[in-house]
């Protein structure tokens, strides 16, 4: 259903741009059914066939565009490892199999060394399923910078008007740049509090059927550009909205030809839009398998490359991987990738309800989680657990 598509915004729960869908959707249903179109809100209807579909299948339920398998898909090969008994939780150690039921694990890929190590899905879910990506988008949008940076297209010192020049103000919001938008330090006022009606901020815009309609009635700040960073999805919907002006494609095809083709992607993936045949909603919303997830944490692993060939340029890579802010959590931030607590070299997609894309690098491991878990439950431990199980495998 084409209105569908905005629905998700109706879960959006904090820092990883989530969605959970508040006790108040039951208000929501009785008194605002005149209301939704007038607001460029979905039905009632569809948002409580929304509330009964699982995080990880909430993509199936949104107009989307298809990102295609690669004409020449890239299966890896095959090197399989025993895991070990036990990983690190809380204040003790816990079974491995059960750290994955525990978090409501869908699906669980270990690569190293770039082969396939260890695989593992639940009841249900094979190879082929795909999954709702969450804030994990977030991540593979600044691959997509990083690329157009280096094509002489786009620079981290470009103003955002400049480049969207029908959002001037004449104010303080002239001032965002790229490298702000980039390190979640533009300063624009969308809050990602979602825990009144879903008529204001990141929920609104989960919700809204027309996505740049949105952002121009959005451009109030909350503190000077580049004075410090907080998390905002906001920041990567105009990542994708500069992506798609400078590129003159639609986000979910430059992800097809920049990506998925040229890394052997295995499978479909598809992007959800506000509306049919609308914006992408880059701050999250990419469906893909496990497999094709992996190849992402992959490709970063690799220094940008993808069997001979430069996909992501070995510069970005150095700039996502070096932490550039500290957010008020702790964690570390640079370029829409993640830098947990404890950190050293490793770093991680995000996306809520347990989704990761994890690379550790000294280890040559990559960890692809895929979950239907609590909305940011358990995730510095759940980064403990993949630690462990990368050193582990290297040992």
């Amino acid at each position: 259903m084409a209105t569908s598509s905005s629905l998700r915004a109706f879960l959006v729960r904090h820092r990883r741009a989530a969605i959970a869908l508040p006790t108040t959707l039951a208000s929501l249903v009785a008194g605002f059914w005149g209301a939704t179109a007038a607001l460029n809100l979905p039905s009632p209807l569809s948002l409580a066939l929304l509330s009964n579909t699982p995080p990880s299948q909430q993509g199936t339920l949104f107009a989307a565009r298809t990102v295609s398998a690669s004409d020449k898909p890239a299966p890896l090969r095959e090197a399989t490892v025993a895991l070990p008994d036990t990983v690190p939780w809380k204040d003790g150690r816990k079974g491995t199999r059960q750290f994955l039921t525990d978090t409501h694990a869908n699906a669980f890929r270990i690569l190293r060394d770039g082969n396939l190590a260890y695989e593992w899905y639940r009841d249900g879910v094979d190879a082929r399923t795909r999954h709702a990506s969450w804030s994990t988008a977030k991540s593979v949008v600044s691959l997509m910078i990083g690329q157009s940076i280096a094509a002489g297209r786009l620079s981290e010192d470009d103003l955002l008007v400049d480049l969207l020049p029908e959002l001037k103000t004449g104010g303080d919001y002239d001032k965002i740049t790229v490298g702000h938008l980039l390190d979640m330090s533009s300063g624009i006022d969308v809050s990602e509090d979602y825990s009144g009606l879903p008529l204001t901020g990141t929920p609104r815009m989960y919700l809204t059927t027309d996505l740049p309609e949105f952002i121009k009635d959005h451009r109030d700040l909350r503190f000077t550009p580049g004075s410090k960073s907080e998390y905002r999805s906001v920041d990567t919907q105009l990542l994708g909205l500069v992506l798609s002006r400078v590129e003159g494609r639609t986000v979910a095809a430059l992800a097809q030809e920049r990506i998925w083709q040229p890394m052997g992607a295995e499978d479909d993936a598809t992007w959800n839009l506000d509306s049919e045949g609308g914006t992408e909603k880059s701050f999250c919303c990419l469906n893909a398998t496990a497999r094709d997830f992996a190849k992402i944490g992959q490709l970063v692993l690799d220094n940008g490359m993808a069997g001979d060939c430069q996909i992501v340029p070995q510069a970005w890579i150095d700039r996502l991987s070096t932490p550039a802010v500290t957010m008020a959590d702790g964690w570390r931030y640079s370029a829409q990738w993640w830098h947990p607590s404890g950190a050293t070299d490793d770093f991680s997609a995000i996306g809520v309800y347990g989704q990761y894309i994890y690379v550790n690098p000294a280890n040559r491991t990559v960890i692809v989680k895929l979950s239907d878990h609590g909305t940011e439950q358990d995730e510095q431990e759940t980064i403990d657990a993949m630690r462990d199980l990368a050193r582990s495998l290297r040992d």
